[in-house]
């Protein structure tokens, strides 16, 4: 997947990729915002267009499914985030969240942990 997704668009990839395959309909009455069929089939078109999403024909419908897991959209959402604000290294963001008190002591714990771990 080439494209970015919006924020919509993302709305949509998360009902799917909690519960696939869907029909637009069963998509629409699950995603959090309460669009109409209309919204959610453009929305469907446009992931579709991006490579996103696969779908296949039930009867006079279609379903939906994730083409790309969400880890790996994740993964490379993350890799972009970091390149593009903090010139590809993790400590530099972690800083930013520090100093802003944007990280909780659980927070702080769990990367603590994590540190651990990785290290030999």
């Amino acid at each position: 997947m080439a494209e970015r997704i919006s924020g919509a668009e993302h709305e949509i990839m998360e009902v799917l990729w909690r519960d696939s395959p869907l029909t637009a309909a069963e998509v629409a009455e699950r995603a959090p915002a309460r669009w109409s069929i209309r919204t959610v089939k453009t929305l469907l078109a446009r992931l579709l267009a991006k490579g996103a999403l696969t779908h296949e024909e039930r009867g006079r419908s279609y379903l939906y499914r994730p083409a790309v897991a969400r880890e790996d959209y994740v993964a490379g959402e993350s890799r972009r985030l970091l390149d593009r604000l903090f010139g590809g290294r993790v400590s530099p963001l972690v800083a930013h969240l520090a100093e802003r008190d944007d990280l909780t002591d659980e927070d702080v714990a769990e990367i603590e942990a994590l540190l651990k771990a990785l290290k030999p």
